[in-house]
């Protein structure tokens, strides 16, 4: 993880102010009261999205009604949520991919949010937002639902994927030391042995684990237990399902098929 400045998390919102992003910008509070984090909002938007013709005038209008009405969106949102957090923001135009790899770059981040579903769905070059980010960016991803707001509560219902260990992400042993709920830990196994529900130890912390067979509707099964169980957040280590050799989940299905928050570590 990078480096924290005065043992505070720096979470990097990238925002597309689409209808959700109320709800993204809350549960990123939420997010920020729960570990101590400083949160930094960066729109950035292709200036061919707002010039509509040649005329140099009239193009540097366009620009600079679109920039006063995003400040304006933006700023309503920062209100609604804690005014004791610290928070910052940046409005650019240009070349998004460039100008989100030189933020990265210039400020750091130990989390980048991303909103899930039609919310990230920003094309670069070819690439959704979300795939860029992931291929570019190693350290945590938090890849917030669009429909529920992650709330500040001792009753938060972690869930846990294919890692019964204890974690090494140090976010994730925060998030577990603050529920006060079991954890769930889901694993997908290409073995059947096993399959069920057990009680193991997590943290000094009793976890019920739900174990499923890999096949085709694995994440839709994975899914529909954690719906049925009410998780709000799923911790995933990249490494456990990016692997091709593992041949068992898929991430990208995972982010498209798991409608809960989910939080991406190394």
């Amino acid at each position: 993880m990078n480096m924290k400045t005065n043992n505070r998390y720096k979470i990097l919102v990238l925002l597309d102010l689409k209808s959700n992003s109320d709800t993204i910008i809350k549960t990123t509070a939420n997010l920020a009261k729960m570990i101590g984090g400083d949160i930094d909002i960066l729109h950035v938007k292709k200036p061919v999205d707002i010039v509509k013709n040649d005329n140099q005038l009239s193009s540097v209008r366009s620009i600079n009604r679109d920039y006063i009405s995003s400040k304006n969106h933006i700023e309503d949102v920062v209100k609604s949520i804690d005014k004791g957090l610290n928070v910052s923001y940046g409005l650019t135009y240009g070349n998004v991919k460039q100008e989100i790899e030189e933020h990265i770059k210039n400020t750091n981040p130990n989390i980048i949010v991303l909103g899930k579903k039609r919310f990230n769905a920003l094309k670069l070059t070819g690439d959704k937002l979300t795939k860029f980010i992931l291929k570019k960016y190693s350290g945590v991803v938090f890849m917030a639902s669009n429909k529920n707001v992650l709330e500040y509560d001792e009753n938060l219902s972690l869930g846990i994927l294919n890692n019964f260990e204890q974690p090494t992400e140090d976010l994730a042993k925060r998030l577990i030391d603050l529920t006060q709920k079991p954890v769930k830990a889901f694993k997908i196994q290409k073995s059947a042995d096993g399959l069920g529900q057990s009680n193991n130890d997590l943290t000094s912390k009793k976890t019920v684990e739900y174990v499923f067979e890999s096949n085709d509707n694995a994440v839709g099964n994975l899914s529909h237990y954690m719906a049925k169980s009410n998780v709000d957040l799923l911790c995933v280590s990249r490494n456990m399902v990016e692997s091709k050799k593992s041949g068992i989940l898929n991430l990208n299905d995972l982010i498209k098929k798991v409608d809960v928050s989910l939080l991406l570590t190394a």
